[in-house]
């Protein structure tokens, strides 16, 4: 018998976290997610039968993920082991399933192996794991902010229920709040507390949907919270006439006014969901280019914003307005690429946090911008043409004439394998009020249209040049 156990699990107790200390006992108690728990809905039907088979559980941090998992094992009575897919070896999978197996043996009682960050395991340990699974005596349960049909082994996935956990909304997090100042046992209810609404809304909209962050603020502005006008505890004394912090053991019944101001400076900067190397670096600079693409500067600059605030690479993205001013708006405004060209420098020269000036100046004008995506579509036929078609060989009007020299092939012979001879343009083209000469032969063989301008912008002005040049060659669009 160990004689200090118990002391040792309360000093344990004693420094935990809120969000660990207040994490829900029952499902009842779990904050959101009703489009899986809700009744009816999947995950709960497969509780309610018993029914419940390997899972993986993705989404932002703080929605609960481990927490689920443990609240199945208890529901489910099973075992429950949880270990870290970074950090777990092919030795201690062995482990996890030898004992899978004995406990089943001898106890009759099933295990739950919960592996968070399960985007992070190896071929040699999902090897050893997965024989197990499939046969049942381990339900696998993962948890990835990442998304798993991308991040997350194929043979992992294919055995495995997908469940994606939303960000909390507002009213989970304040309802969260209110139940840790109503707790006694966990939470904050032997203390006098009062917390005004507007405080209660900073520390809901700022968490960002992010239950553990939301509950870090409380703790800070609670276990901070001064007073000059009246006495502090101090190691469970009152000390007259100084500045302290609550005791740890919630035994003061000292009153407490957290206001907006309070909470405000607990939670300090709302920290941006993002991942540089995830989904959400993926994800961002799509919403971010699409909403240029689909002229809305409004929302290009709050992507852009986004990006900026959780230390995106400003290069990164003054490639990706590089790409979309040929890709998306090319000659419908030639000056877009200049545009994109100079942000591109100015930033790499003199980088954040100015940088965000010229990025919103060049982001708000290719939003803006006519689009056309001609120049785009016709280097992808023409090259699939080259790829995938017939080669088509070079006119030999239009051989290079060192060429013809070299194989000794006169004019007269040029003649008579192409029918004519090249025609310099300048000198023997038809005149053209815009585009001055232009060339009358045929320059590529075959009847073939790629570049197809668009009808507003500059290319507009494009389009109708391209029709004189086409007459004058004797090709109609």
């Amino acid at each position: 018998m160990d004689l200090w156990a118990a002391k040792r699990e309360n000093a344990r107790s004693s420094v935990e976290p809120l969000a660990v200390r207040m994490r829900p006992r029952t499902l009842d108690e779990f904050a959101g997610q009703l489009h899986i728990l809700g009744p009816g809905k999947l995950l709960r039907r497969m509780l309610a039968a018993d029914t419940v088979t390997s899972m993986i559980f993705h989404g932002p941090p703080g929605t609960g993920k481990t927490t689920l998992a443990e609240l199945i094992a208890k529901h489910t009575k099973r075992h429950f082991v949880r270990e870290n897919a970074a950090l777990v070896g092919v030795k201690r999978i062995r482990e996890v399933c030898d004992e899978a197996a004995k406990r089943l043996d001898f106890e009759n009682k099933r295990t739950i192996l919960f592996l968070d960050e399960i985007h992070r395991f190896t071929k040699s340990q999902q090897d050893v794991l997965l024989s197990d699974v499939e046969r049942g005596l381990i339900t696998l349960i993962g948890a990835t902010t990442e998304n798993p049909l991308f991040a997350v082994n194929s043979a992992l996935v294919s055995r495995s229920t997908l469940f994606r956990l939303e960000a909390l909304t507002e009213a989970d997090i304040t309802a969260v709040l209110r139940r840790v100042l109503a707790d006694k046992d966990r939470g904050f209810g032997n203390l006098t507390i009062t917390i005004t609404d507007e405080a209660l809304a900073i520390w809901a909209k700022k968490s960002d949907g992010d239950a553990r962050r939301a509950l870090g603020a409380l703790e800070v502005a609670v276990r901070s919270q001064e007073s000059g006008e009246v006495a502090k505890w101090q190691s469970g004394k009152v000390i007259d006439g100084t500045s302290t912090t609550l005791p740890l053991d919630n035994s003061a019944t000292l009153p407490l006014l957290i206001d907006a101001a309070i909470a405000q400076d607990s939670i300090q900067q709302k920290a941006a969901v993002y991942d540089a190397s995830g989904d959400q670096h993926y994800d961002h600079a799509s919403a971010f280019i699409k909403s240029i693409r689909g002229s809305d500067p409004d929302a290009a600059m709050y992507w852009l914003a986004h990006m900026l605030t959780a230390g995106e690479d400003p290069r990164f993205i003054t490639r990706r307005l590089a790409i979309l001013a040929s890709e998306d708006i090319g000659n419908a405004d030639p000056r877009a690429i200049m545009v994109a060209s100079a942000c591109f420098d100015i930033v790499e020269r003199i980088g954040m946090p100015e940088a965000r000036i010229t990025l919103a100046q060049t982001v708000a004008y290719l939003a803006l911008a006519p689009k056309s995506n001609a120049s785009y579509v016709a280097i992808d036929e023409a090259m699939t043409d080259v790829a995938e078609g017939r080669t088509i060989p070079v006119p030999m009007h239009i051989k290079d004439g060192n060429v013809r020299k070299a194989t000794k092939m006169s004019v007269k012979s040029d003649r008579a394998a192409a029918g004519e001879s090249y025609k310099y343009a300048h000198t023997d083209g038809q005149s053209d009020s815009q585009l001055g000469m232009i060339g009358t032969q045929d320059y590529l063989g075959v009847d073939k249209t790629y570049y197809r301008p668009a009808d507003h912008g500059y290319e507009k002005q494009l389009a109708e040049a391209l029709v004189r040049a086409k007459q004058a060659r004797g090709r109609l669009l």
